[in-house]
């Protein structure tokens, strides 16, 4: 039957639009599905996607010659090929098909979102439910409204529990990926000050995040909430929650453990027994990321030892958390992004860390819209009361409101780069953080 359908589509060149159950055969009889025709995979179903910059159905017959096996298109003049399916809209089909094979799925889904510590909850959410499931999460930073689709059609059978990632930057936007999405199970780490520009505002962020809590209330699903964070508290009212926190009274509890290591330790309480997790990440804003991924773990049955296990296994990458000794100097590279909040937490971690010679190399915090110039004055006004000494600061923002002439400012970058080629730091312990359009791991490779 799915051949002679096939067939049929192959002698009509597949131009007649096609609804997300129709394309779902040939789907399946790809191994992967693609957005960039520069990493093509073979036998992959390749969906030609439009950007302001680009159109992804000029590549479609180039994906086809690397090896994919169909390519999707909404344009007919590049539906020269029986391999080629045309489509009313690209962006559309690829978010419709990933509804339909989400419906597909038998399984929880556990959906993450939040202005900090998104990613590395997700990572170690993974790590954690991965010594007994068969877990698949996000990759990279595939959290958007492309980034969702993708991951869920890169799920395939043998997946028993899925762990999706969802960014925003405007409202409405997890409520769109949580209606394809359809999670089970959600979390929010917590509600900052970021993207302040496309929210609106500080409510427009709450308003924002609060959307996955809407939708699993409405869907009765299940939510984790951090019970130390009041705002969450307040919004996750009427849902089925399970708690955590340092607060006794939450369902999972924990605490930091104080030590001269660079690393974060905790404690956590289960109903038997209390563990220390000795991590790899540093900074006690880790803290609620930790015990989140112990709390999931813990009810969905992992045992005690295996948490233990997969936290103390779990090493950060990607500019988050990051402890590195380069040879020359340590670095805490957590300059991945940046908001007010996150800045802020670094910057106060590092300062009461023991670490000797502290070097402090800041950069712009993108996305601020109109308190651009209020929130970075306030992380300089912090800096300054911290005593820090040796500060370098990256991005024409903090450039133009620093006052502090011993401060050493660069416009970007590549300028501070050709500094530090000419005038080498060592001995240094240095945290560098700032928002990923500021770019500063051009400087990492030489500090």
């Amino acid at each position: 039957m799915r051949q002679g359908f096939l067939f049929t589509l192959h002698l009509t060149r597949l131009i007649l639009m096609i609804s997300a159950e129709e394309l779902y055969p040939i789907f399946l009889s790809c191994k992967s599905v693609s957005t960039d025709s520069r990493k093509i995979q073979k036998d992959s179903l390749f969906f030609g996607l439009k950007g302001e910059n680009f159109n992804g159905n000029s590549f479609a017959s180039e994906a086809l010659q690397q090896g994919a096996s169909y390519a999707i298109v909404d344009d007919e003049k590049y539906a020269v090929s029986d391999k080629t399916i045309l489509v009313g809209d690209v962006l559309d089909t690829l978010q419709a098909l990933a509804l339909f094979h989400r419906k597909q799925l038998k399984i929880p889904v556990i959906a993450i979102t939040g202005t900090n510590g998104k990613t590395t909850t997700k990572e170690l959410v993974r790590s954690v439910l991965s010594q007994v499931y068969s877990t698949y999460a996000t990759t990279g930073n595939l959290n958007n409204h492309i980034g969702v689709p993708v991951t869920l059609l890169s799920i395939r059978d043998e997946t028993q529990i899925a762990v999706i990632e969802m960014g925003a930057n405007h409202i409405g936007e997890i409520a769109a990926l949580c209606k394809i999405a359809l999670p089970t199970h959600g979390i929010i780490t917590n509600i900052g000050k970021a993207h302040l520009e496309g929210f609106g505002g500080f409510n427009g962020v709450i308003e924002a995040k609060t959307e996955l809590y809407r939708f699993l209330k409405a869907s009765k699903g299940v939510c984790f909430v951090n019970k130390d964070n009041a705002l969450l508290m307040k919004h996750a009212a009427g849902l089925r929650t399970i708690t955590y926190g340092s607060d006794p009274s939450a369902a999972f509890t924990g605490k930091i453990i104080e030590s001269e290591d660079p690393f974060l330790t905790v404690e956590v309480s289960f109903q038997s027994c209390s563990l220390s997790l000795e991590s790899r990440l540093f900074g006690s804003y880790n803290f609620e990321n930790v015990l989140a991924a112990a709390c999931i773990g813990y009810h969905f049955n992992i045992p005690p030892d295996k948490i233990k296990t997969a936290v103390e296994q779990y090493i950060p990458l990607n500019n988050r958390s990051q402890v590195v000794n380069s040879g020359k100097n340590t670095l805490i590279l957590d300059a991945y992004n940046a908001n007010p909040d996150s800045m802020k937490n670094a910057i106060l971690n590092f300062a009461s860390s023991s670490f000797p010679e502290k070097v402090l190399m800041i950069g712009d915090m993108l996305e601020l819209g109109k308190v651009s110039d209020e929130e970075h004055t306030s992380i300089l006004q912090l800096v300054d009361k911290t005593g820090i000494k040796d500060v370098y600061l990256v991005g024409p923002v903090f450039t133009r409101l620093n006052t502090k002439r011993d401060w050493i400012c660069f416009q970007d970058s590549d300028l501070a780069r050709l500094w530090f080629e000419h005038h080498p730091l060592t001995g240094k312990t240095i945290l560098i953080k700032a928002s990923r359009g500021i770019m500063l791991e051009k400087i990492t490779g030489i500090l």
